[in-house]
């Protein structure tokens, strides 16, 4: 698809005029096929990778196409978390003033009196989340029989989190003479079922990007056993000196858990809850944002809302359920050009997981060792454990080593567990050497006290002396 002007796209001239001062000159490949398909009055389901620009391409013609003199509310986006809402509310009011359009967010977590106090006040777009927006149509303090447009960003994850009865019921108070639009980073095969049940003749819009993780990304992984990875986390914190940090883990009730060890081990370390309130996550975000904590907890879905241009490190203390996600919690580092380090701890029987994402995502995910306070490869940690003679050149590197366990155990290590057990070996070399360094020699008995010594044998003591200092 050649390239596009976002005058020839269809946008007008005051969305234009703020883009140009974003210095947002040339839309993306998503915006240029979301936005003509969105301005036709298409339904459509979109996937594209994180950072694509996927937020202006659904706003932009959301925004463009309401009417402001309409007191209802025309256009509804929902989001799967808390940030991810307020996300899309900070770059809806960067536009939405220039066209007198009002925008409102309606997030769990947040005061709901307060939230009902401002729909008196007509906005035209509502950004929110299932959970509130559910509750506020139930009391019936949130009308949206006059909605144009939905869409729902993250669709994949809004689905599986939400209360399907929550959606549902949302979703059939809408109007249904509406356009709907589905966006996501990742797009599984059950989104074709949401699409058939809720889109009238979708259009699919899939952005294959030259390369599904940026180039600027290193990618390295460590291998632990499971009860160790608390410790590789610590020691990774300590050893790569790039701060703050992005930590995630899969399990949203170990989250807690974590957290409280790694506060234990002396880190300031936060963790970002889905049930937490609106007050506690803003703080937790603003902290991370300005550097004043060390690293911060996540699930893949609470991390749909974190947006920081210089995050320089992503932890994997477990690894993606698939390659998709692995993509996304990449995707947090090495934005806009900049530099990142994603690194996943894994248990040996974890590595056929770092196996097939380099297949699926053609990258290379470097073995990586924790060595001496340093993050090593193999041949640096074969250069720092080799053998040198001390100066006097007594002690020789012996040809043939017994270490203190079996060849069949350092078969089946890992590259970190070989790198411990080759410092182990050479350590206990160097002292067997030691222990082996040459004596001052004895001087050898001469031929006439041996000869003497078996003659004194049973003779008296005068005797014994007088034939000893004959031998001498």
């Amino acid at each position: 698809m050649s390239s596009r002007t976002w005058s020839e796209l269809g946008i007008n001239e005051p969305l234009v005029r703020l883009l140009e001062e974003q210095q947002i000159i040339e839309p993306t490949q998503v915006q240029q096929e979301a936005i003509q398909a969105l301005l036709a009055g298409k339904d459509i389901g979109v996937k594209s990778q994180t950072g694509s620009g996927k937020t202006l391409a659904f706003l932009l013609p959301m925004l463009q196409k309401i009417d402001i003199s309409s007191k209802a509310i025309q256009a509804v986006v929902l989001a799967p978390t808390q940030e991810l809402a307020m996300q899309i509310v900070r770059v809806a009011d960067t536009y939405a003033d220039a066209l007198g359009v009002k925008v409102q967010q309606l997030i769990g977590g947040a005061a709901v009196k307060r939230q009902i106090e401002k729909l008196k006040l007509n906005p035209h777009l509502v950004v929110g989340t299932p959970g509130r927006m559910n509750e506020l149509v139930k009391s019936k303090k949130l009308k949206l029989h006059a909605v144009k447009f939905l869409v729902i960003d993250e669709a994949d994850q809004t689905f599986e989190l939400g209360s399907p009865a929550d959606i549902e019921n949302l979703l059939f108070s809408i109007n249904k003479q509406r356009q709907t639009a589905f966006f996501s980073a990742t797009y599984p095969d059950l989104m074709e079922r949401y699409e058939r049940r809720w889109m009238s003749e979708p259009e699919r819009i899939v952005i294959s990007p030259a390369e599904k993780v940026a180039s600027t990304i290193e990618h390295y992984y460590v291998v632990c056993d499971q009860r160790s990875k608390l410790d590789y986390t610590r020691r990774l914190l300590r050893t790569v000196d790039a701060r703050p940090a992005l930590l995630f883990v899969n399990d949203t009730n170990q989250i807690s858990n974590w957290e409280a060890k790694l506060k234990f081990e002396g880190f300031k370390v936060e963790a970002l809850y889905g049930e937490a309130d609106k007050q506690r996550r803003a703080s937790t975000l603003t902290a991370f944002r300005e550097g004043k904590l060390d690293a911060i907890l996540s699930t893949d879905v609470t991390a749909r809302g974190i947006d920081i241009a210089d995050l320089p490190l992503v932890i994997q203390i477990e690894p993606a359920i698939d390659a998709d996600h692995y993509v996304h919690r990449a995707g947090r580092t090495g934005r806009m050009g900049k530099q990142g380090l994603m690194i996943s701890i894994v248990t040996s029987k974890e590595k056929f997981i770092m196996d097939k994402f380099m297949k699926q995502l053609d990258i290379t995910i470097e073995e990586r060792m924790l060595f001496r306070g340093k993050l090593l490869n193999e041949s640096q940690v074969s250069e720092a454990t080799r053998y040198v003679p001390n100066k006097s050149g007594n002690a020789k590197r012996p040809a043939a080593t017994t270490p203190s366990v079996s060849a069949k155990a350092v078969e089946g290590a890992s590259m970190q567990q070989k790198a411990e057990i080759k410092g182990q070996t050479e350590q206990k070399n160097r002292v067997k050497i030691d222990k082996k360094s040459p004596k001052a020699p004895t001087k050898a008995p001469t031929k006439a006290k041996k000869k003497n010594e078996g003659k004194n044998k049973g003779a008296p003591k005068w005797l014994k002396e007088k034939r000893e200092n004959n031998g001498q």
